[in-house]
């Protein structure tokens, strides 16, 4: 399916793609929406869409969830780099592309259905209430878990963070792994084994916009195979993390994320703008990666101006960089020139990977 980073999003670096719900059980038939402009985010995991961009008549269909124990509707919670989403807790039929995920729990940001506002253990950065907000109608979380929290929101004593009953004030509850908010990818009949997203190379100084393609599955089609490919392969915790470093920084946790619009690390040898790099040129960087079994891979990343590059009418861009502390978030920059393959945990997709990984190879 179509990726495109264009100025239809105020945000640079912004992939969007489009999404389909419809009412759940109906085989994508029944009361369906198109919502474009969805954030593409493989560092998240589901299906978020403001409610605001939700037909009123696609939403009636779509069947807020209860919690046994209270009878209270479920409210959401989902944490981001950038803030946090509350909402609702829904059940949809999904559509992407040609495939089609049934009955998926998704979450409805700012639905009308939760009166309770976000608890202080949801809060944080900022509350990211609406599309005007966000730069986009929602969040497509296609990245290797398939669930947005997995066991530790399924046992008696749940973590908080994510599911609440809608009280006042609200409280944490326990969500079992089939009603969490889910990575549709993992529930379609074929082609639920991962993703592969596909940028092409752009200029040092960007470009206006950028067209790449969401190709799901790896290894059950011709145009999805990793076997072959030459690709790094990295193997990740569920959450998609590894280890790296920059330069000559110190070993820290690392990630390879659609949903970040930079190359954020931590080097105070460059100067910054509002954390932002502004190098008086552009700065060349390797990048040393080592997985969780022990697997070790290079790359390299050029770091431009940020003021010179925000300052252009561009909407894409490679060079992108910023400071972030103990952390190397590979963020849509590295995508540009690369394909990229997120492999499900529990699924294997030849080339002996089984998820939960990341690969990569040049374009």
């Amino acid at each position: 399916m179509p990726v495109l980073v264009s100025p239809v999003s105020a945000v640079r670096n912004f992939p969007l793609v489009s999404v389909t719900v419809c009412q759940p059980g109906s085989g994508a038939q029944t009361r369906c929406a198109t919502i474009d402009h969805v954030l593409l985010d493989t560092g998240s995991f589901g299906l978020r869409l403001y409610a605001s961009a939700i037909p009123a008549s696609t939403l009636a269909a779509l069947p807020v969830q209860t919690d046994p124990a209270s009878g209270k509707s479920v409210a959401a919670c989902g944490a981001f780099g950038s803030g946090y989403t509350w909402g609702s807790l829904r059940a949809a039929d999904v559509k992407l592309a040609r495939e089609v995920a049934a009955a998926v729990p998704i979450q409805v940001i700012g639905d009308t259905m939760i009166v309770s506002p976000a608890p202080a253990s949801c809060v944080w950065n900022t509350a990211l209430t609406s599309p005007a907000v966000l730069g986009a109608n929602g969040i497509l979380g296609v990245g290797v878990a398939r669930n947005d929290c997995g066991a530790a929101c399924a046992r008696s004593t749940p973590a908080a963070g994510y599911y609440y009953a809608d009280a006042a004030p609200a409280v944490p509850i326990p969500m079992p792994l089939v009603s969490q908010v889910t990575n549709p990818v993992a529930l379609f009949p074929v082609d639920n084994n991962g993703v592969i997203v596909d940028m092409p190379a752009i200029a040092a100084d960007g470009a206006p916009m950028a067209s790449g393609t969401l190709t799901f599955g790896i290894g059950t089609q011709a145009n999805n195979q990793l076997a072959g490919a030459g690709a790094t392969v990295l193997a990740t915790n569920r959450w998609g993390n590894f280890r790296g470093s920059v330069g000559n920084g110190g070993t820290v946790q690392a990630f390879i994320d659609s949903g970040s619009n930079t190359l954020s690390f931590e080097d105070w040898s460059i100067v910054q703008d509002n954390s932002f790099y502004v190098p008086s040129s552009p700065l060349k960087r390797s990048v040393t990666l080592s997985d969780l079994k022990g697997v070790n891979a290079t790359a390299s990343i050029v770091i431009g101006n940020a003021d010179a590059l925000l300052g252009s009418p561009n909407f894409a861009f490679s060079t992108l960089g910023s400071f972030l502390a103990q952390t190397v978030d590979l963020g849509m920059p590295f995508f540009y020139g690369r394909r990229i393959y997120y492999g499900v945990e529990g699924t294997a997709s030849g080339a002996g990977a089984t998820g939960p990984y990341v690969a990569y190879m040049a374009r």
